[in-house]
């Protein structure tokens, strides 16, 4: 397991860090986003989303409800996930989850710890923590491919 800790002070240096990121993912990868209300993992997707392409013109909105979005249109497909309304592992079956896993995109799965036992292990973990202000702390954490994301991030 590789983790580190990224300091981030205004909303700039988040942007940067998700462009720095979206530079990085491969199709395949799957990125989990962890975090309290309001802490910005939809901000930080979003970010992600422009930065591999998906077109300005297309919202790139939470999918608190919808549970998933799908944006097409840049380097790869794009799947936007939220777990919060999930209320056991079945549901996760339900939605086909592993395809989206296992599949020729990338995936942003916003409140990944609801079923961590069920996560993947080459994942990229990134809990975002709220300080004061535009203060935000990432911690970046990963085994295999998350590991190397991990590495990359913080080159």
């Amino acid at each position: 397991m590789r983790s580190e800790v990224f300091k981030i002070e205004s909303e700039d240096q988040t942007r940067r860090f998700g462009e720095r990121l979206a530079a990085l993912l491969e199709r395949g990868d799957v990125v989990g986003l962890r975090g309290d209300l309001g802490a910005g993992k939809t901000f930080l997707a979003g970010v992600v989303a422009r930065a591999v392409g998906v077109p300005e013109h297309v919202p790139v909105n939470s999918p608190t409800f919808t549970l998933i979005n799908e944006y097409y249109g840049g380097r790869f497909p794009l799947f936007h996930l939220d777990l919060y309304r999930l209320g056991s592992p079945s549901e996760l079956y339900d939605l086909g989850l592993w395809e989206y896993y296992e599949g020729d995109g990338v995936c942003l799965v916003e409140w990944c710890d609801r079923f961590s036992d069920l996560w993947p292990d080459q994942a990229l973990v990134l809990t975002i923590e709220l300080g004061e202000g535009e203060n935000r702390t990432i911690l970046a954490t990963g085994e295999g491919r998350g590991a190397r994301l991990v590495e990359q991030l913080a080159e």
